[in-house]
């Protein structure tokens, strides 16, 4: 497989070098050169990169060092594949790569990868929209250094009373827990705290919103983490059986299938 000679932003996947895909890992076997997030993505995966590529880090690196680097093997008539962790359009930083890139006239091109949200929910087997408790999940982080826009603040999101999952925000439980509390969300409402999802160290930690903050002290959770609140996250929700969607309800109608009315 040749690739044509462009950037190709891909991601990697949350941490198990399986959990890419297909055509990511086409790329990645194939490129000439891979530029790799080193403190994200699994080296595992990297390995996988053919024998004569040339195998970056990019930790130590600046946008302008990266960005310049990509032109250069690009203009050199070389693929590049920049290796992202999780889903590069989730807090992937890849916007101002791109917009350099296109300023210097080389094409790039985005293959998604698995984020860590959604492997978060496999690790917990968790379904994040359950029918008649919540069918919206907000994907954000609290605010910490980096502000947020000021109609997004956390407190205003949790009004909505749905699926909560929180990047980047290990460190900023305290605040978490006090914004939630002022959105009217009570003590108990579960919480699902995953540290380092499908890498073979992976951790998870199941609490309640009073206790947050304690539970990550506890397990010294401090990176890495995703958390997941609302009461989609509720343990016995499988024991108890209910909330049944209309997808395969015998009398629900729709064009595969005729239903079955209550009165026959």
């Amino acid at each position: 497989m040749t690739l044509e000679p462009k950037v190709y932003i891909v991601g990697a996947g949350p941490g198990d070098p399986d959990l890419i895909t297909v055509k990511g890992l086409n790329i990645l076997q194939n490129a000439d050169v891979v530029l790799y997030t080193d403190s994200l993505v699994n080296d595992e995966l990297i390995a996988r990169a053919k024998p004569s590529a040339e195998v970056l880090k990019s930790a130590g690196m600046d946008l302008d060092e990266m960005v310049a680097l990509m032109i250069d093997r690009v203009q050199q008539g070389k693929s590049v594949a920049r290796v992202h962790t999780g889903d590069p359009a989730i807090y992937g930083a890849i916007m101002e790569q791109m917009s350099l890139l296109k300023g210097a006239g080389v094409s790039y091109e985005i293959i998604p990868g698995v984020s860590s949200v959604f492997a978060s929910a496999a690790a917990l087997q968790a379904e994040l929209t359950i029918p008649e408790l919540t069918q919206t999940l907000i994907l954000t982080r609290a605010e910490g250094r980096t502000p947020v826009p000021d109609l997004e603040k956390l407190t205003d999101l949790a009004k909505h009373n749905c699926t909560i999952a929180l990047y980047l925000s290990a460190t900023l439980t305290k605040k978490v827990m006090g914004e939630l509390f002022e959105a009217g969300w009570t003590a108990d409402t579960p919480i699902a705290v995953v540290q380092r999802a499908t890498w073979p160290d992976q951790k998870i930690v199941r609490t309640t919103l009073g206790e947050l903050d304690n539970a990550m002290r506890e397990h010294n959770i401090r990176s890495h983490a995703m958390i997941l609140m609302g009461w989609a996250l509720d343990p016995t929700l499988v024991d108890q059986g209910g909330h049944r969607s209309k997808l395969y309800d015998k009398e629900f109608t729709h064009r595969f299938r005729k239903g079955v009315s209550s009165n026959v």
